[in-house]
């Protein structure tokens, strides 16, 4: 497919409230819109490992495009992992039924860095299949959404690489923090120039838009943030916008989320991303007050899914009353879970389109 002369696009709602002008609705999209609670995604997994799915670009298209299919969303984003970055990098990771995402050989000390690949241009290139998938899905989107690409940041991908999988403490990564300073922003560095090769080419492969996930932000505190999370998210933001400009590419709003980060929020407002994400415990004024310069998405809690219709309603109208409806896009404060009731999301999605 050429990644030139995409279809025209029907619907810009969420380009528009990036750059923070007059929409006619807010626009909607969630957090892991393509996945588990759709039961033709979960019909797909039977006959596909889901690196298979993620590596494949005519499947990772497939599963991209279902949810637009079924509900009335304002933007797609491409079906991959933030875990393709270490892949890239040489680390084996596995999705275990039941357990999530697995290495096999986590890093155990810095000297072990010395067993990855960290050249950002042999990154880049090893993850063709991720452009190749996005420049597939621009073409069959046929100009109904905008789509959305996106990376894990930096310290959200070490904490993975040095835990091996999933953690409430995050605490082998953390003991990095305090103990081998040099070795943890070695690999920092070297994640961040990896992230901003890959999102760059996302653009130019024709992703409209781009999210960051530092997922594990909570587990910080103000002065690791400040030090290790921080300086990485701006450097790719800064990175990604300088390297369009100077190869002419239009820019693209970058939303950057900090899950959990309740002391990033001011910190954000001076970083180059246009839009900030907010978890669900985030309140939505003193985050207007705090980030002045942004617009803001979010931040539903994603349990509020299961409540009666009516419950919903009020949940939802008290959260747009709050964020507005000038520069701001609706979303949930996290993924969606694996047992929602897709009605319950159509529901939503289309009351929140009739505010």
């Amino acid at each position: 497919m050429d990644s030139k002369n995409f279809p025209a696009l029907k619907n810009d709602r969420i380009l528009k409230a990036a750059r923070g002008e007059p929409v006619d609705r807010v626009p909607v999209w969630i957090m892991r819109q393509a996945g588990r609670y759709l039961p033709e995604f979960r019909e797909f997994r039977k006959e596909h490992e889901f690196f298979e799915i993620c590596q494949t670009p005519e499947y990772a298209c497939e599963i991209t495009l279902q949810p637009i299919r079924r509900f009335d969303y304002d933007a797609s984003i491409i079906f991959s992992d933030i875990l393709v970055i270490p892949q890239a990098m040489g680390m084996e990771v596995k999705m275990e039924p039941g357990k999530g995402p697995t290495f096999t050989s986590p890093l155990i000390d810095s000297k072990d860095l010395d067993k990855l690949n960290m050249d950002p241009i042999a990154i880049a290139d090893y993850l063709k299949y991720v452009y190749d998938a996005i420049t597939l899905t621009r073409h069959k989107l046929e100009g109904k959404v905008p789509l959305i690409g996106f990376a894990g940041a930096p310290w959200t991908l070490m904490s993975y690489m040095i835990e091996g999988g999933g953690s409430t403490t995050q605490s082998k990564a953390k003991k990095w923090l305090y103990t081998d300073v040099e070795g943890s922003h070695k690999l920092l560095d070297a994640l961040t120039e990896g992230i901003v090769e890959y999102l760059y080419r996302q653009v130019v492969a024709g992703a409209q838009l781009l999210q960051v996930f530092e997922s594990h932000a909570g587990v910080l505190n103000e002065y690791l943030f400040k030090q290790f999370s921080l300086p990485y998210l701006a450097k790719i933001a800064s990175g990604v916008k300088a390297k369009l400009e100077a190869n002419s590419i239009s820019s693209v709003p970058m939303i950057v989320f900090a899950k959990d980060g309740h002391f990033a929020i001011p910190f954000l407002n001076d970083t180059p991303y246009d839009i900030v994400s907010l978890d669900w415990t985030q309140d939505p004024l003193k985050c207007r007050e705090m980030l002045p310069d942004k617009t803001l998405q979010g931040n539903l809690d994603p349990c509020a899914l299961y409540s009666s219709k009516e419950d919903l309603e009020k949940l939802a109208k008290s959260m747009i009353e709050k964020f507005g409806k000038t520069k701001y896009i609706c979303n949930l404060g996290h993924g969606i879970y694996p047992d929602m009731d897709p009605e319950h999301v159509k529901w939503f999605i289309d009351f929140i389109h009739s505010c």
